[in-house]
């Protein structure tokens, strides 16, 4: 019952520790003291060392860690064509703390360059992947994350006077996204999402009516982006999903099970798999998984948590598994932690060993429940 393809039933969502030597460099850049292409190098010999660990453990797939970015969204963000990095009065706030104050907006029409940086983070990633005999994966932030956090005073009324050709245009600079990783050699990709989560949430969505944003539909609206995204996606590529409730510092966003939007999720957009957060009550039960089609579709269960260090008792993963299953089947269930370890560059409050033992963890009950 072990899988060969992605997702695999030990996976996980993308994003490592960053390596005391990554944080150093960067500082010394800023400062001036080393050049960007002095760091590009310290960053290559960084992420050869992390795949390597990767698949050490036994893990199928490696990730580069996310580690030349500084956000987990604003770095992708940021370099489509028609988008801008901007710095507004206030962080994105967090439970109990702010973050830097980053943002992207939309200033032109969107488009996916061709010379994405991205596109060679990951053709780097590969080269390294394939000599480790893992699969490189890539992660990305979902088309959703553009418009959502920000919403409709991020987006030019200049430019898209009406809402409906930017979601036509969002939806056309995914698929060519998706063609151009494909073609760098991609064949898993992820669309990181925190919003189906924020849909989830009662504060969230009030939040969003303040700033003047009507929330109701947009399921549906971000389901049918997705699904033009995912439309011309070879059959031998896989494109998953990972849905976060927040994660910075060890911190979080929103609160709420997924029964508001999980029939349009898992039934309603063609992933191929959904990387859910279960490592807390906030997340509420396993009922909504009902809603996973019968078929090849997989939920990564992520009820082994990034944000703390202590390590989960495997007796416990083991039982939370069983009662995943309850809802849906155990051939389409995986495991994973329930979300990166630094979705950006300050990471969570946990060490790197911590972190390769809860990976190890979830290598090893994975084994044990799905068979060699």
């Amino acid at each position: 019952m072990q899988r060969t393809k992605a997702p695999f039933r030990a996976d996980e969502v993308g994003s490592l520790l960053r390596p005391a030597k990554i944080k150093e460099a960067r500082a010394k850049l800023e400062k001036g003291e080393i050049s960007a292409d002095d760091l590009r190098k310290i960053e290559d010999m960084e992420i050869e060392k992390v795949v390597h660990k990767q698949a050490a453990i036994g893990l199928k797939l490696a990730t580069d860690g996310e580690f030349r970015r500084s956000w987990w969204h604003f770095d992708f963000l940021a370099k489509l064509t028609g988008c801008e990095l901007f710095h507004p009065d206030t962080g994105i706030q967090f439970t109990g703390v702010q973050t830097r104050h980053d943002a992207v907006r939309v200033i032109g029409k969107l488009d996916f360059p061709d010379d994405h940086p991205m596109l060679d983070h990951f053709r780097f990633l590969k080269k390294v992947a394939d000599q480790a005999h893992v699969t490189a994966k890539m992660t990305i932030p979902s088309p959703a994350v553009l418009h959502f956090r920000g919403g409709r005073k991020a987006i030019s009324k200049d430019v898209y006077p009406d809402l409906e050709p930017f979601y036509e245009d969002l939806g056309k600079t995914y698929r060519k996204a998706v063609k151009a990783f494909y073609d760098a050699g991609c064949r898993y990709l992820q669309f990181d999402d925190t919003v189906w989560a924020y849909l989830c949430s009662p504060d969230e969505l009030q939040k969003a009516r303040e700033r003047g944003d009507n929330p109701d539909g947009l399921q549906q609206i971000y389901a049918r982006i997705i699904n033009y995204a995912l439309a011309e996606k070879p059959a031998d590529m896989v494109v998953t999903t990972h849905v976060c409730r927040g994660n910075f510092r060890s911190t979080w966003i929103s609160s709420g099970g997924y029964e508001p939007v999980a029939e349009t999720l898992l039934a309603g957009t063609n992933y191929d798999g959904y990387f859910l957060e279960y490592d807390s009550d906030r997340a509420g039960g396993f009922e909504p998984l009902r809603f996973l089609p019968k078929g090849n579709k997989v939920v990564v269960v992520g009820v082994i948590t990034s944000k703390f260090g202590e390590l989960e008792k495997k007796e416990d993963i083991k039982r939370r598994l069983e009662e995943a299953a309850k809802f849906a089947p155990l051939e389409q269930l995986a495991l994973s932690p329930q979300c990166g370890f630094a979705s950006t560059e300050e990471g969570n409050i946990l060490s790197e060993d911590e972190q390769w033992n809860k990976l190890g963890l979830a290598v090893e009950i994975a084994k044990e429940t799905w068979g060699q």
